[in-house]
This record gives structure tokens, sequence and C-alpha cells, in this order.
């Protein structure tokens, strides 16, 4: 049967080499194209490992991997320029008449080994390598596909976990309701950047991080129920990507209640991130910071929390509500972080 197909989308092109197409996209993992297509779509422009994982929902490991292929394919080059920075800035130039340039800003990631069916099946040899895939696939209750195999043999092989750490990993994350092969490897490369080896370090953190989940529930008043998977996602992030302690996150959960009057995981994220990004780690450090905000906002250099163009002292937002007679919060965090998220 024929097909006749039109796009309802307007036309704001992005070329493809029919060379790509015909030669390459057939033998290539559907993430991969994903990614290439995201490089062509940028073509020209300034952008990170961490921009295209976030872009495509991919782990940065993923993005590194992607790369890896198309460069070993012939079909990214990549070029290094001679006065480089210290960050390394990598251009990557797609070939078949087609060029693009992703000048990553990120610290170089560790290499990894491309994992080869021929070299999986070498691997089958090793008893504790079998006994792993074939636990793992109890667990997920599914037969493993290449990429699974080789996600599990980079684990195993390339960053030397033992055996029974990741099968606690593959547990851990079913039970929790996580069955994505990219969940289970983010999870299993953050522990092993933590150092653990076994599988007792990875229950005691499990159980601090189970605690700390727990707190940050009870504090938005969702003791109730258990975190669904974006605010288990947060509280990741909070807790071992961001590296915050319990406090902390408190301290946020506290002020979004207070700004909200509701739970709102991706106004705490806000918040989280702007400590972040300002290199606070501690109560003490947060709390200088809201001075040197205060200070700003008294000399006139923000406006309604945006910056004055007139230089006039800003004057602090009131409560329209005549109950109120506490005194307003001078810092206008509230009002860019609510006007952040309505943007987005």
């Amino acid at each position: 049967m024929a097909v006749n197909v039109k796009s309802s989308l307007k036309i704001r092109a992005t070329v493809i080499s029919n060379d790509f197409i015909d030669e390459y996209m057939s033998m290539a993992n559907g993430e991969y194209i994903k990614e290439y297509l995201f490089l062509m779509r940028h073509d020209g422009e300034e952008i990170t490992i961490s921009m295209i994982a976030d872009a495509l929902n991919h782990t940065e490991a993923d993005v590194a991997r992607a790369l890896a292929y198309w460069k070993k394919a012939g079909v990214l080059s990549e070029e290094i320029p001679v006065k480089a920075e210290p960050s390394k800035a990598v251009s990557e130039t797609a070939c078949s008449g087609t060029a693009t340039e992703v000048k990553t800003k990120t610290q170089p990631l560790a290499k990894r080994t491309a994992y080869s069916p021929e070299k999986i099946s070498g691997l089958a040899g090793d008893e504790d390598f079998s006994q792993l895939l074939y636990i793992a696939q109890k667990y997920m209750n599914k037969v493993f596909t290449q990429r699974e195999c080789e996600v599990f043999a980079y684990l195993y092989d390339g960053l030397h976990m033992p055996s029974e750490l990741l099968e606690y990993v593959v547990e851990y994350c079913v039970q929790g309701g996580h069955t994505s092969i990219r969940y289970i490897e983010t999870v299993a490369i953050s522990w092993h950047e933590k150092g653990m080896k076994t599988v007792e370090e990875a229950k005691n953190s499990a159980t601090t991080y189970s605690k700390d989940s727990y707190a940050v529930m009870r504090a938005f008043g969702l003791n109730d129920r258990n975190p669904g998977d974006s605010e288990r996602e947060f509280m990741d992030r909070w807790f071992s990507t961001y590296g915050f302690n319990r406090e902390i996150v408190m301290e946020a959960c506290n002020r979004t209640l207070a700004a909200t009057h509701s739970p709102s995981f991706p106004y705490a994220d806000k918040i989280l991130d702007g400590w972040k990004k300002a290199g606070v780690r501690t109560m003490e450090e947060i709390k200088r910071l809201d001075e040197q905000y205060a200070e700003r906002l008294k000399s006139g250099d923000y406006k309604n929390g945006k910056k004055s163009s007139t230089g006039t002292q800003a004057k602090p937002r009131t409560g329209q509500n005549q109950f109120q007679n506490f005194p307003q919060r001078e810092i206008d965090y509230d009002a860019l972080i609510l006007d952040q998220l309505k943007q987005q």
C-alpha cells in the first residue's frame, strides 16, 4: 500500500545527508539516531553534553556513548583546537556533506570501552557475569537486548563493580518501580562514584536515602503515600546530584510552602538549584546569601525581583490580606521562581 504523507509542521529545516539515511541509520540504535539528529539541529551552536542529555531525557553517559559510536562509524570526527582552554572545548564535525559543531565545555568523561557482541560473548565465559545477567533478567522479567547487555558489561567489566552489588542495584531499582536500563545504569554509576563496593554499604546508603525522602514527603504533608517517579527524581537530584544534606533541603521545602501554600517539587528544585549555583553548602551561607540579596534590594539594584532600570530603591511587596499582621519578606525570591515556572 502506497503511503503519501505531508508534515503539518512549519518548515524550519535541518538537512540530513542521504548517505547517513542510506548507509548508517538502519544499523544504529534508535537513541543514537535521536542524538545525531539533535546535533544536526544545533549546527554551529555551542552545546554541552549535559544540555544534550537534558533535552533528550538521556544520561550524560548515554550521550557519551552515542558520540563514541558515531565517531567510530566515521560519521563524526573530533577536532581539538590548538589553543584550547583548560575546559578543552571539543567540536564534533559530521561527515558526508553535513557539518555541525558541538563545543562542549564540560570536563571529558572517563573513556568508555565499546562492547561488541563478540566481546560480550567472551564475557559469557565468566560465571559471575553470566549469573548477573540471568538474575537481572529475572528481576526485570525480560530478555535483554544488546544495548542492555552492553550496559551490564560496562558496569561489571569496565567499572569493575562486583556482581553481587550490581544484582542489588537491579533489586533496589525494580522494587522502587524503576525498570528502565538508563535508570539502573545511573544508580549504579552513582554508587560507583560514591565508592561503594559492597551490598552492605549500598543498603546503608539506601536506608539514609529512605529517611531523607520520608522527611521531604512529611515536610510537604504527603506522608500518607509513597513518592511518585518524578518526585523521586527530584529528591535524587537534591541529595545525590546536588549533594545537599537534609537540613538544607528542609529549608527549601519550608520556603516553598511559605511561598506557594502547597507542596511543589519544581519550586523547591528552583530554590536548591539556585543555591547550588551560588556555591552554598550550609545554613550560614544561605543566611549570608539572603543578607546580600536584601542589601542589593535596599540599594535599588532590584525592583520586584528584577534589576531596576532607574536605580531607585525597590519597594518591598506587601500582602493584600488585611488579616496578615506579620511583616512580609523583603526578598522576592517567590516572584522570581513563580515567573520562571510559568514560563516553562
